[in-house]
């Protein structure tokens, strides 16, 4: 209990973490540029859909964190958000691409298409149900007197001198010790149970002379995958990502080092800190808690079955669950010829990792919504994937 409790509060820090990071990014490049950073952005949906799907396509949960802070600022459309959970593997495509290389690119090409699709056909419906309005919406910050149509007030940035009042102390203190932990490793996720779990449940049931050990999957230590008779690959590792985001960080202290009292105080302390930090937080702990206790006590290797359009369901209605160690366990089953690739596909296009947790804290509608249709998708293409596989 107490390593779930560890493990839930390192993760939810780490989650929160990025997840406002990325918020201040793009509070900073709105308001710095007057809005002309994303205007152009905002006037061609099908290019939201494309770069969602491209932000999805990174390794990891970095691009599902960006998408969801651009949605949660109305600056990418419903069919964005869509696009973005289809085209993501999380990090598990980390360990796809050590294991499966060759069907792991077969995989991404296949859900990046899809994605697309998916994201302009559901923005096509989606804007005939839905005509978006200036009244009060559960993901925009309209005022009164504001220009609703960028989704937020873009503010013209008032040259007053700069103090280093209490809240900027705080949050370059806080921002110091995220990048502290970052470099130092002290923030991540672990799966490896869910793997280890999964390993000896085809080694027992099926006697697969293939062992896969997942030594570490999360935000700032690799993934170590092994092979046995076939090949033994340590090639990729999530480091990259810890840099990344302390790089980010780093880029928002400076930021903050030097930004106007108005935008420290209206943009970054008011706006992100003091109204989505406590949720984001809340519910990404809360989440991850329950999850894990849960995951701690239910097998889902044990419901692995020979049956492959069971097998897809199954996956499809896994892939529901905001957290990346089920779909691992397919990834694994995938890799010892326990299930077919539709299984695998199924699984890849309903799950998108801890991606969607921001969302479920900041629009449980839409979570609901991409969730229902991501499943669905799943379902359809893995049966039309056992059709012409």
């Amino acid at each position: 209990m107490l390593h779930i409790l560890i493990e839930t509060l390192r993760n939810s820090i780490l989650i929160s973490g990025l997840v406002v990071v990325m918020m201040m990014m793009i509070e900073s490049l709105n308001i710095e540029s007057q809005g002309m950073f994303f205007k152009g952005l905002r006037k061609t949906k099908t290019g939201q859909v494309v770069i969602a799907a491209l932000l999805g396509s990174i390794p990891g949960c970095m691009g599902g964190f960006a998408t969801v802070s651009l949605y949660t600022h109305r600056m990418f459309s419903f069919g964005a958000l869509v696009a973005m959970m289809i085209a993501s593997s999380g990090d598990e495509a980390f360990m796809m691409m050590a294991m499966i290389p060759k069907q792991a690119l077969i995989l991404f090409a296949i859900l990046f298409v899809l994605a697309i699709a998916v994201g302009i056909c559901v923005d096509h419906i989606w804007d005939r149900k839905h005509s978006r309005t200036c009244t009060k919406h559960e993901h925009s910050d309209c005022g009164p007197a504001t220009d609703c149509h960028d989704g937020y007030a873009i503010h013209e940035t008032e040259k007053s001198k700069r103090h280093f009042s209490i809240h900027r102390i705080l949050m370059l203190l806080g921002l110091a010790a995220f990048i502290g932990a970052l470099a130092t490793g002290k923030l991540g996720h672990d799966h490896s149970a869910h793997s280890h779990d999964a390993h000896e449940h085809i080694v027992n049931e099926h006697a697969v002379h293939e062992h896969v050990h997942t030594d570490a999957c999360t935000h700032e230590h690799h993934h170590d995958s092994e092979i046995e008779h076939t090949f033994k690959i340590n090639l990729l590792s999530e480091d990259w990502m810890n840099v990344l985001f302390a790089g980010l960080s780093i880029i928002m202290l400076i930021v903050l080092i030097f930004a106007s009292d108005h935008f420290v105080e209206g943009h970054i302390w008011d706006h992100i800190v003091k109204r989505h930090l406590p949720t984001i937080f809340a519910w990404t702990f809360g989440v991850l808690l329950v999850l894990g206790l849960i995951l701690q006590r239910l097998d889902i290797a044990d419901w692995i079955s020979d049956n492959t359009v069971l097998m897809i369901l199954l996956a499809s209605l896994i892939g529901i669950i905001p957290e990346s160690g089920p779909h691992m366990i397919f990834v694994t089953l995938f890799a010892a010829g326990v299930v077919p690739f539709p299984v695998l596909l199924a699984s890849s296009i309903s799950q998108d990792g801890h991606a969607s947790i921001p969302l479920l804290a900041e629009s449980r509608r839409s979570f609901i919504y991409a969730k229902a249709i991501n499943v669905i998708i799943a379902v359809a293409a893995g049966f039309a994937a056992m059709l012409f596989i």
